[in-house]
């Protein structure tokens, strides 16, 4: 056995808990996932891959006049001198710059599949070529001019600019989604030149509230069109505090058929939705009968979205009740959220609202003009130092000449005869003699008034708060002109009581039958069945209930274990085939009994009894649920359950006994155990029946046969009590 060997540690390990260990390094990578993936900057609205790309193409020289290039030729540059990540991954945030349906404004220019709203993906990198777009060119303007801090790429080797100078306010014109740890945000997107007379508002009134704000910034503007129902006051309320939601819909028209038949075209679907998905959204309502109204649906766009939604039966449903069903049940309309969390000037994760992110977009745009006049001024100051020393050259030519020709080190004389600086004497001994000539001069003395003029402005412009923000606002105003573009999202308003107006107001209102076999399969027919025989089951199954119903109805389910399950008549499975097991739609427990089937009545009142011989009335409206699981209601193994159609009750007990009295004498419950029905020494409750005493009571023989109980007022007593042997031949009340 060879003999292990240790290397020495060479002074790189340390001993530490593991805990602490691992909080701070998952602490680290929270932080780089918030402040170089997730978040974007509040300044320039780009994430660190995005800044990347722009600015690996303008080093590229992929300007909007240029001709485009291979996107694999970008990536591989990105990849390679800025972002240590897979290809993939920025490439997919290429491609997303460049879809007109993903970004209100494009950044990139594509050429090739760059994919599309159906959800199908680009083409390979080595297929799309792409530059960049004016808007892109506008963010990236004045980044040579030292408008912005760089700091050193991944290797040391190279510099990458911290932010971009962002000429428009791209974070709330292109918006922004993104998952860190702990923490999102989402941002909408929203109209350039909105946005930008908002910030001429918060220019001229540096104390405007949101409300005076949004007469300029109305709300969202999305790349896809859509009607926003959203409320003013919502969507203020999310521009204050900077979380909120905005509902958006689908923009859709009637178009008239011949014989007063219509349907409905959409042609423009909600930001971020995929038509194929919606589409087959659309489809799997109509299958699964969740959308009655609907009939068919197809899809006729070509480069414009035309969707076709053909109603099952026009003449009866008017346009706006089936969208507004559809609106309910598919993404047709969509809430949107709006969660403007981002990354401050200082690099710190903050939730803005409207007002906050404006006004941080202009302080840096005054910080950029300021950096720009600053670099500009540096550079007129030198040129007109150099000037100075050309004019010193025209004065005194002759002299100058000699020297030159004749002096052993001319800088130094030059220097000492005219009182020059090096860089004018450099520049005086590397200009040609024919650019001394007197045409020359006027040139010289021209550019010289020229620079002075502008060296007067930019250091009136530093010094003098209210010209900057003159001139960004100039400058804003010159960016509107180049970016103006008409608002494609308009606001509406929901249609009043629809938000609340449950889905089976949008069911079309049919007769069918609920069919419930012994065995626990369920389907609905339509029309009623009038003769029970002529339905078919599966072998081995038989018939358990038949219960006439509408597909508005809802449906009661009362089980032996004291619950009620509620199904709506509408999404019930076709009476075809054999429908489908209860248990697939509910969670009945296996060993649980099927004791009642019946279409939910408002008003109505239930008779709960358990096989104990315990019971209560119970309003009917306490019964509807909405969950798989069912609403518990009895307290007990349940025998009966039954509407309570009449005033006086009949209970009979397994010992043979029957017992009438009121129903007055029971409590009314929303749930329990209730009170004692029938007292008994033996056994528990077998049946109960509700009768109007005028009518009197009907019970069923071992024959099947209804017998009318005349003399059913012997059996009159009082709660609770035993009861006295029931009439011969009563196996059961109902």
């Amino acid at each position: 056995m060879s003999q292990l060997f240790t290397p020495p540690d060479g002074g790189r390990i340390v001993e530490e808990p593991l805990g602490e260990a691992l909080s701070r390094r998952y602490l680290a990578y929270a932080l780089s996932t918030i402040m170089h993936r997730a978040l974007p900057d509040v300044r320039d609205g780009l994430k660190p891959v995005h800044r990347r790309i722009l600015h690996s193409m303008r080093e590229m020289r992929l300007n909007p006049e240029t001709a485009a290039k291979k996107c694999a030729r970008v990536v591989g540059d990105v990849i390679g001198r800025f972002h240590p990540h897979g290809d993939q991954s920025v490439y997919d945030a290429m491609v997303r710059l460049a879809q007109d349906f993903s970004q209100r404004y494009p950044l990139i220019d594509g050429q090739g599949n760059f994919g599309n709203i159906d959800g199908d993906s680009a083409a390979a990198m080595r297929y799309t070529e792409c530059r960049l777009t004016p808007a892109a060119a506008l963010l990236m303007e004045g980044i040579d001019e030292d408008a912005v801090d760089f700091r050193a790429t991944y290797d040391g080797e190279d510099e990458e600019p911290v932010v971009a100078p962002a000429g428009f306010p791209n974070l709330l014109a292109n918006g922004a989604s993104g998952i860190a740890v702990g923490m999102a945000t989402s941002i909408p997107p929203h109209n350039v030149a909105e946005l930008i007379d908002g910030c001429q508002r918060l220019i001229e009134e540096p104390g405007i509230d949101t409300a005076e704000l949004m007469k300029a910034v109305r709300g969202p503007d999305f790349p896809t069109g859509g009607v926003i129902v959203e409320t003013e006051a919502s969507i203020r309320e999310a521009y204050e505090t900077g979380r909120g939601g905005v509902r958006l819909r689908a923009r859709w028209e009637v178009e008239e058929l011949s014989r007063g038949v219509w349907r409905v075209v959409v042609t423009e679907i909600p930001y971020q939705v995929q038509k194929s998905r919606l589409i087959e959204q659309l489809a799997g309502l109509i299958e699964q009968k969740k959308a009655p109204l609907l009939g068919d649906v197809r899809d006729e766009s070509a480069e414009d979205i035309r969707l076709i939604l053909e109603p099952r039966a026009s003449r009866g449903v008017e346009p706006e009740v089936l969208m507004e069903s559809l609106f309910r049940l598919s993404d047709l309309e969509v809430r949107f959220p709006v969660n403007m969390n981002v990354l401050d000037a200082t690099g710190a994760p903050r939730v803005m609202g409207l007002k906050a992110c404006l006004q941080a977009f202009l302080d840096h745009r005054r910080e950029v003009l300021l950096r720009r006049t600053a670099w500009r001024l540096e550079r007129v100051r030198k040129r007109l130092h150099l000037l100075d020393g050309l004019r010193i050259v025209f004065l005194n030519l002759d002299e100058v000449i000699r020297i030159v020709r004749e002096a052993e080190h001319p800088k130094a004389e030059l220097i000492g005869r005219f009182n020059l600086t090096e860089a004018q004497a450099d520049y005086i001994l590397d200009t040609r003699l024919r650019q001394l000539a007197r045409l020359e001069e006027m040139a010289i003395e021209a550019e010289h008034k020229k620079l002075a003029e502008e060296l007067a402005d930019l250091e009136g412009l530093t010094l003098s708060e209210r010209r900057q923000w003159k001139r960004v606002s100039d400058d804003l105003n010159a960016v509107r002109k180049i970016m103006l573009s008409a608002r494609r999202s308009t606001f509406g308003a929901a249609p009043e009581g629809a938000g609340a107006a449950p889905v089976e107001a949008f069911v079309l209102r049919e007769p069918i039958t609920v069919i419930v076999s012994e065995r626990g399969w369920v389907r609905a027919a339509k029309g009623r069945i009038d003769d029970p025989s002529e339905v078919k089951y599966k072998e081995g199954d038989g018939p358990a209930f038949l219960v006439p119903a509408e597909t508005t109805d809802r449906i009661l389910i009362f089980a032996s274990d004291g619950r009620f399950f509620t199904l709506g008549a509408d999404k019930l499975p076709s009476a075809r085939g054999h429908g489908e097991p209860l248990r697939l739609m509910v969670d009945l427990e296996e060993d649980a009994e099927i004791l009642a089937v019946m279409a939910h009545r408002p008003g109505r009142k239930l008779l709960l009894a358990s096989r104990e011989g315990y019971g209560f009335v119970m309003p009917e409206e306490e019964a509807l649920g909405t969950k798989r699981g069912g609403k518990q209601a009895l307290n007990g193994q349940g025998a009966v359950c039954l509407p309570v159609e009449g005033d006086h009750l009949a209970v009979l007990g397994e010992n043979g006994k029957a017992l009438i009295y009121p129903v007055a004498e029971l409590p009314e419950m929303a749930r329990g155990k209730g009170v004692k029905l029938q007292a008994y020494r033996d056994g528990g409750l077998k049946d109960a029946l509700v009768f109007n005493a005028e009518a009197g009571p009907v019970w069923i023989d071992g024959g099947g046969r209804n017998r009318q109980w005349a003399d059913w007022r012997d059996w009159l007593g009082k709660r609770a009590q035993a009861g006295k042997a029931a009439p011969r031949g009563m196996r059961k009340l109902r």
